[in-house]
């Protein structure tokens, strides 16, 4: 799964899903993946299409960015990185009580920083992350 191939990434991810469905045995990163997408109808046969293309202007949500978004999020507050992030998760969690949307919640913001960090061609601004989450 850690690889910087969209394809192999897409394959993965289908044939976790799949292995999670027939109920084989998996992985934990398949499992997580799997959980993920079990909370997700809309983007369960969405999968299955690894060469689709997803355009956010055409009002597309690519199901494989967002899956990996929850992916992410999930990993940095497991290891509480960057720093704070795990307290932050967990007071959103006390104020909103709906697991999911303080994901999706702070999921925007993790989109955010990567999209100014490729149009600046810079570093990941992991400060402003932090201080964007904290104001939510």
């Amino acid at each position: 799964m850690f690889t910087s191939n969209r394809s192999k990434q897409r394959q993965y991810l289908k044939q976790a899903w799949e292995k999670y469905t027939s109920q084989e045995q998996l992985e934990p990163l398949e499992l997580q993946l799997s959980k993920i997408v079990e909370q997700h109808p809309e983007y369960q046969n969405l999968i299955k299409n690894l060469d689709s293309e997803y355009f956010p202007e055409q009002g597309n949500t690519n199901p494989f960015l967002h899956i990996n978004l929850h992916l992410t999020l999930q990993d940095q507050i497991t290891m509480d990185q960057p720093k704070g992030i795990k307290e932050i998760h967990s007071q959103l969690l006390l104020k909103i009580k709906d697991a999911h949307e303080v994901e999706h919640m702070m999921m925007e913001h993790i989109a955010e920083m990567i999209f100014n960090a490729q149009k600046n061609n810079a570093a990941f601004d992991l400060d402003g992350y932090i201080q964007a989450l904290k104001q939510l």
